[in-house]
């Protein structure tokens, strides 16, 4: 396990009433502390990119890596945006076949996790739109005559969301959502919610792990285990930073009438992490002009992970497809249309 079940759809198995009574003993004896943001620094240069680092605009250094086509020029070129607790190495099996097939991969560290500096700590949804579009503009300039996309991946995929609708729109040529994180508040219980909001403004310091959930994010089981030897990979989770990604994740969701992007969107049916309402939701909220350029994927067999499933080259093989304008070699879209038919 990840991280991903006790922040992104991981259920208590503990009472309610005795969770909530717990925490509101808390709150009464220690006083309501409230879940802290930390924010990025004032500016005090532009983005940059230094030898294997990504410099933001407040001098914060995040590892940044790359894989490119080994034997000719990449044409297109993707932004890849990892999930909560993981890091830019996730797309590492992903970046090498693209890179075959000539596309070129940068992936980062987001602010919090991975390499960067106030590891476990919550940036804001501000600070990760923002570096994002700071990352591709960069990018831009460093491949100007090749299309660049943005891939984002669970909380990755919300951030690109957020990013896409908000103050300054990342400059790529689409963009390509895999489980998106939009398992907001509207789609929780109400216990769950008073739960979280009990939790972040009276132990917010806390750190929560998805042990004992049962919850399966991949049949890749031999790749969980890497991730659980991976020290890079965040194990336990502060609540209040679990408080920001549902705050995320609340922003994903409102942002779907608003999100007009060509898009690929990419789910699998046995996703235990993000539920599948809240999902085919986000996908019927997604603005009716915008139809015609966004592409709804959903695979029987996957689960959260799909990039990184047993059958994740069928996954890879849709992307690349969808890049290059084909049609999606699985028929994946075609499931999907019959599924939403239906009403599910």
């Amino acid at each position: 396990m990840t991280g991903y079940g006790a922040a992104m759809g991981g259920r208590p198995r503990t009472g309610r009433w005795s969770l909530a009574g717990v925490l509101l003993l808390v709150c009464v004896v220690a006083g309501c502390a409230g879940p802290r943001v930390h924010p990025p620094g004032p500016p005090v240069q532009a983005a940059d990119f230094l030898d294997n680092w990504f410099v933001a605009t407040d001098g914060i250094r995040l590892t940044y890596r790359t894989w490119a086509p080994a034997e000719a020029p990449p044409r297109a070129v993707l932004v890849a945006l990892h999930g909560f607790n993981d890091y830019s190495n996730f797309f590492q099996a992903p970046g090498k076949w693209l890179a075959d097939h000539g596309i070129q991969t940068y992936a980062y560290d987001q602010r919090g996790f991975g390499d960067s500096p106030d590891r476990g700590l919550w940036a804001g949804n501000g600070a990760y739109a923002r570096d994002l579009a700071d990352f591709v503009d960069l990018v831009r300039r460093r491949h100007p005559d090749l299309p660049v996309y943005v891939l984002g991946e669970s909380f990755g995929g919300a951030v690109a969301m957020v990013a896409a609708t908000g103050e300054r729109r990342p400059n790529a040529d689409g963009m390509i959502l895999v489980a998106p994180a939009v398992w907001g508040r509207a789609a929780m219980a109400w216990y769950e919610r008073a739960a979280l909001w009990l939790a972040a403004h009276t132990v917010p310091w806390m750190r929560l792990s998805g042990q004992g959930l049962n919850i399966q994010p991949s049949d890749n089981i031999e790749m969980l285990r890497d991730l659980g030897r991976d020290w890079r990979v965040i194990k336990r989770t502060r609540v209040e930073t679990i408080h920001g990604l549902v705050g995320m994740m609340d922003a994903a969701l409102a942002a779907a009438p608003a999100f007009a992007e060509r898009a690929l969107i990419l789910y699998g049916e046995k996703d235990e992490i993000i539920p599948g309402r809240p999902t085919f939701d986000m996908v019927r909220r997604l603005p009716a002009g915008a139809q015609r350029r966004q592409t709804f994927a959903l695979y029987a067999d996957g689960y959260h992970m799909l990039l990184r499933d047993l059958k994740a080259e069928t996954v890879w093989c849709d992307v690349l497809a969808w890049i290059d304008g084909r049609t999606l070699p699985s028929g994946a879209d075609g499931h999907a249309r019959a599924v939403l038919a239906k009403g599910s």
